[in-house]
């Protein structure tokens, strides 16, 4: 079985190359740098490739400053936009009109770059 650092890392760089170095050490020294560490193990290294329900769980939330970046990442995991449109499309009627209306705005200004 892989280290889940190992593949938190590896996964963070694929999706957002340059922000991490090329040494295997993870930025230290922050203040609550550990959230970082917890964001590379938990988030990257075990549930990066479920994009469909983190995107519909951020529309949900309003996490509207996360959700430009996870649009990015669902397409480089390999979703299409009519995937991403059809989680906002759900998400309209469980999450309501104005969260979805809100991701689909996102969606437009982050996909159509």
């Amino acid at each position: 079985m892989t280290d889940v650092r190992e593949t938190g890392t590896n996964v963070f760089r694929q999706l957002m190359p340059g922000v991490l170095g090329d040494d295997a050490t993870l930025p230290k020294g922050g203040f609550a740098d550990e959230l970082f560490e917890i964001a590379v193990d938990n988030v990257f290294g075990r549930l990066w490739g479920r994009s469909l329900v983190t995107l519909g769980m951020l529309i949900a939330l309003r996490a509207t400053d996360e959700l430009a970046i996870h649009f990015r990442i669902a397409r480089t995991n390999g979703l299409t936009d009519d995937e991403i449109a059809e989680v906002i499309y759900h998400s309209s009627g469980y999450a309501g009109f104005p969260a979805a209306s809100t991701a689909n705005r996102i969606a437009q200004e982050t996909l159509g770059e």
